[in-house]
């Protein structure tokens, strides 16, 4: 779990995202995590690039962790990203907003 003190992190507004990318989210109606998904950003290294493997069922939101972590490091590094993703709907769907 979260810890208390640490519960803003559930917000997408205390990642230090750009104002344009929060809006984006905002519009599709993403203002938070789950507590699962602000955990998994909070392990070990993460946000510094080191590997991340997680599972959760079908339509939990594991394609928003990767796309924070990805935002993050391009937005930080100025480097590409690749994102590879299971379906062709769920790829013009993300090429829809990401762009």
């Amino acid at each position: 779990n979260v810890p208390e003190d640490q519960a803003d992190k559930l917000l997408l507004a205390s990642w230090g995202l750009p104002k344009a990318v929060l809006e984006k989210y905002h519009s599709l109606g993403v203002v938070q995590m789950f507590e699962w998904q602000a955990e998994c950003l909070m392990l070990g290294r993460v946000l510094e690039g080191r590997n991340l493997v997680y599972s959760a069922p079908t339509s939990a939101g594991k394609t928003l962790v990767a796309e924070l972590l990805i935002l993050k490091r391009v937005l930080e590094t100025r480097k590409k990203a690749l994102l590879i993703l299971p379906f062709v709907s769920v790829a013009k769907e993300k090429k829809c907003y990401l762009q």
